[in-house]
């Protein structure tokens, strides 16, 4: 949605309030959200601020592992899947659910229902991400404040706790209320239909992750697909302005100023440009930018740009494109990827309504591009993409998904679960002796986090799986 003068005035008073919020649940002595003088309203602005940020935060770490991204130099730690201590997207996950579990109470406290069900929404997003890339978290004593060496809680007890927050924001969200969002609700100004939509797609996005356990129920999940989003109109996105651009646009801009980053994948490329697939996707020049003799040239990940140092001689995000405009949207979930979670859930027990609901999901997808209707309807109408029911496979879901979801950290998600099975998908060079030859499974926990709560940090290596991610 665009951003009103009105929202941005808001947004900065916002900033001035609570941008100041605690620096983590390891500082003890203060609470330094001072929950007394913070506004929910300010509360709300930072949180759906820092939410959508940290979409983006966990999405620049896994875009190298599931190949959208490569680094130009060679045997990059992001591109060989060595251990990097993420202690910037740990204290920025716990910062807003920190400033969350404050907004829920004040919002309580007031009848305030609406708010404290968006805020429980987001503290299941939140939460969920960390879980996903972590697997056990400090949660339980996390944001009390008594305890500066707070325990791990298992990330299955945290699937259940972020389906708690889900089904109770659902219930405050449709309840009554003392204070309803408006401007300072930066994803849906207000509209409490399209915020029950998003708990139910959030919702539908954590059943799935568990499908190969007992506790999956496909009944349940399509029951939330049925209640998510109907169109790209409900889409959660947070849009920025100049004052406030686009991170993605961010790394498109230093890259051309030469600070590298932002280097697409071969494996990417050759998905779309008619390589490892006959058909050529329309896509492709809407989310990547060509070479200077206007070619699409990968990076081999791991490997680095090999013989081509100038920066026009592979491809790279560019300015003003979809994803890389400054007042480009940061995705946090959308209509499309919840059709291909419904393809995925219905595809054992209704393989048409699986088989529909994928084609779907990449209409969706290239209507939100703006590609020309005709080069949507060439597209659908290649063999290799409307195979029919008889010879659709899951493999076809993951494959389109993949492509849908471009730059998001949910996709490596999928990937794990999917056993990086992409079509042509390989080790990157020079991966990270560790591994044993194969792919990295989580994220090892901070440095910081090791020194200062290192009696209570799991024991893990970069092999072991989140308990969804099952062999």
């Amino acid at each position: 949605m665009k951003i009103s003068d009105n929202i941005k005035r808001i947004f900065a008073i916002g900033l001035i309030l609570v941008l100041s919020a605690c620096d983590s649940y390891l500082d003890v002595n203060e609470n330094p959200n001072n929950p007394q003088d913070a506004p929910i309203s300010g509360l709300m602005i930072n949180s759906v601020y820092e939410s959508a940020y940290n979409v983006f935060r966990v999405g620049d770490i896994t875009s190298n592992y599931v190949q959208y991204l490569a680094s130009p130099n060679p045997a990059s730690s992001s591109d060989t899947m060595d251990p990097v201590s993420n202690n910037t997207t740990w204290f920025r996950l716990y910062n807003v659910m920190t400033d969350l579990v404050v907004l829920i109470d004040k919002a309580e406290e007031q009848g305030a229902g609406h708010y404290q069900g968006a805020a429980q929404v987001l503290m299941a997003l939140n939460l969920g991400m960390g879980v996903d890339i972590f697997g056990d978290m400090p949660y339980s004593e996390g944001f009390n404040f008594e305890t500066v060496t707070p325990v791990y809680d298992s990330d299955e007890s945290l699937y259940t706790v972020i389906l708690n927050y889900l089904d109770q924001g659902i219930a405050n969200l449709q309840g009554p209320t003392t204070s309803s969002l408006g401007d300072d609700d930066f994803l849906y100004a207000g509209d409490i239909d399209k915020w029950i939509a998003f708990a139910y797609t959030l919702k539908a996005r954590y059943m799935v992750h568990v499908k190969d356990l007992p506790s999956y129920d496909a009944d349940e999940l399509l029951n939330a697909v049925d209640n998510g989003f109907a169109s790209n109109d409900a889409n959660a996105q947070l849009s920025f302005f100049e004052q406030s651009i686009n991170p993605w646009s961010d790394v498109a801009r230093d890259n051309a100023n030469l600070v590298l980053g932002g280097w697409i994948s071969e494996q990417f490329i050759e998905a779309l440009d008619g390589t490892t697939y006959t058909t050529v996707d329309p896509r492709l020049p809407l989310m990547v930018g060509a070479t200077d003799d206007g070619e699409y040239i990968g990076t081999v990940n791991g490997a680095g740009r090999g013989n081509a140092p100038e920066q026009g001689a592979r491809s790279t995000l560019i300015e003003d494109q979809y994803y890389t405009g400054q007042t480009s949207p940061v995705l946090i979930s959308t209509f499309s990827e919840l059709k291909f979670i419904e393809a995925e859930a219905a595809f054992e027990g209704d393989k048409p309504r699986a088989y529909q609901a994928y084609l779907d999901g990449i209409a969706a997808h290239m209507q939100m591009l703006e590609v020309a209707q005709e080069d949507i309807d060439a597209y659908l109408a290649s063999p290799e993409v409307s195979m029919g029911e008889g010879a659709f496979t899951i493999d076809d879901i993951f494959k389109e998904k993949w492509v849908a979801m471009f730059l998001h950290p949910e996709t490596w998600n999928d990937a794990r679960r999917y056993d990086y099975q992409y079509e042509n998908m390989t080790l990157p060079a020079n991966l990270n002796p560790d591994l044993n030859g194969q792919y990295i499974r989580r994220l090892p926990y901070p440095d910081n986090e090791v020194s200062r709560n290192g009696g209570n940090v799991p024991s893990v290596t970069l092999l072991d799986r989140i308990f969804w991610d099952v062999e």
